[in-house]
């Protein structure tokens, strides 16, 4: 499963959707990508392949970044992808 997570300007939560393949959630990114590029504002909707019944409408101009990584077994819940912690040893 592959998890965008998109962050908006002045909210400090990322909106997340799911896909099941590497190639759908690179389409979605490059989907996002272009209306950050775009010069006028645009409505992004996106859908979420593991809760079907999610969905979301963002205003492209509100969009400050989008990451896209791998849900592992491996990775701690509620930790948002692409974010480090670092511990200190004892």
């Amino acid at each position: 499963m592959f998890t965008i997570d998109i962050t908006l300007k002045n909210t400090p939560l990322p909106i997340s959707v799911q896909r099941k393949e590497a190639e759908a959630a690179e389409s979605i990114y490059q989907q996002v990508l272009a209306v950050m590029r775009s010069s006028t504002p645009q409505v992004l909707e996106l859908t979420c392949e593991k809760q079907e019944d999610k969905k979301i409408a963002l205003l492209s101009d509100q969009i400050s970044a989008v990451i896209v990584g791998q849900k592992s077994g491996t990775t701690a819940s509620g930790r948002v992808a692409g974010f480090a912690a670092s511990a200190v040893a004892e």
